[in-house]
């Protein structure tokens, strides 16, 4: 008996040392990996999208859907991407129209704060003249797009291969019982991710477009570049819904001479993310992640470190994806249930 104690120390030593290192590696393989997860969470979309196709039109060959589904997908990137290149421009043009509002609003900052050198805020301000970011922003845009067609060519391969992955589980395993274990866990995680991925897209869609109402009513410019930003950050978790409410707000404290449009931006962003984030998608969600609320905001933190803004895109799936497979091995539930909200990681398994 004394030597069980010792044995489960080192078990979950050795447990702690390969997360170490797996995360190490994760670090290392970054440029490789990304594209990767992101065109792997896209299939999971195209995928439940073809299967809903199929299911509520059944006369609708499997293949068809499945073109169909990547149709939408492609045509709803390349408006991403026209939307970005048709709008960047004029966002740039308001940052450097918006200087000399900048400028009177720092040096009156200083003044009502005593700074006895008001000057040295002006100079501050002068020295982020966004004009000389121009070729700085160009990268950046060019490395977004061929990312962006890195996951593309990516999801491409992987709907090609899709139809051979149930003959290599059938390799993998050689006895039954195991086979359809493994295909519970799979339908498990492939579950959790879509029903996820397909709450973040319906609800950051419903902030977007009335976030976009309360702009453009306000008279905010490039309303439809902020609709489409505070859609796309709705992904990233805690933090994205604070720079989808503050980064509006202080460009309408720096458009408008009052107060007032300020103050109507930030409210309008404010409630429209509070009511969905604290009415819609609780009644969405239920408890479909079984998601301690300290691991999703620890798990953005640890995916961010490792893969900057795509690792906190991927945060909550990745997680649920690390709880559900911990669950499966007696060596490390324990984490698993760490993870979990309720101590039972696998309980969407059993509930199957």
């Amino acid at each position: 008996m004394a030597l069980d104690h010792p044995s489960a120390v080192a078990r979950n030593a050795l447990v702690v040392i390969a997360v170490i290192l797996a995360g190490a590696a994760l670090r290392s393989l970054a440029d490789v990996l990304t594209p990767l997860l992101l065109a792997m969470f896209l299939a999971v979309m195209v995928d439940s999208l073809a299967r809903q196709l199929s299911g509520r039109v059944p006369a609708l060959p499997t293949g068809l859907a499945t073109v169909l589904a990547v149709s939408v997908a492609a045509g709803a990137f390349f408006i991403a991407v026209l939307i970005l290149a048709s709008r960047a421009g004029g966002f740039v043009e308001t940052l450097s129209s918006a200087q000399p509002r900048l400028i009177g609003l720092l040096t009156a900052g200083a003044q009502s704060l005593r700074i006895s050198q008001p000057g040295t805020a002006a100079r501050m301000a002068l020295s982020l003249d966004p004009t000389a970011y121009l070729g700085r922003i160009a990268l950046a845009f060019q490395g977004f797009l061929s990312e962006a067609l890195f996951v593309l060519v990516y999801l491409g391969f992987l709907i090609a291969s899709k139809h051979a992955f149930g003959r290599k589980a059938v390799k993998l395993f050689a006895g039954r019982p195991a086979r359809q274990n493994a295909l519970r866990v799979f339908e498990s995680v492939r579950d959790s991710v879509e029903r996820y991925l397909w709450i973040q897209t319906v609800t950051g869609l419903m902030i977007a477009v009335v976030s976009w109402a309360v702009m453009a009513m306000v008279g905010l410019q490039n309303a439809i570049f902020w609709g489409f930003l505070i859609f796309i950050v709705n992904y990233v978790p805690i933090f994205g819904a604070l720079v989808a409410i503050l980064l509006p707000t202080l460009f309408a404290v720096v458009q408008f001479p009052g107060p007032w449009q300020a103050v109507a931006v930030g409210g309008g962003l404010w409630l429209v993310t509070f009511i969905v984030g604290n009415v819609v998608l609780p009644r969405m969600q239920g408890d479909s992640l079984n998601m301690d609320p300290l691991v999703v905001l620890l798990s953005l933190a640890f995916w961010g470190a490792l893969w900057g803004l795509a690792g906190m895109f991927l945060s909550t799936p990745l997680t649920v994806l690390a709880m559900l497979i911990l669950a499966q091995f007696d060596g490390t539930r324990w984490l698993a249930v760490l993870l979990s909200a309720d101590g039972e990681p696998d309980r969407a398994l059993r509930r199957g």
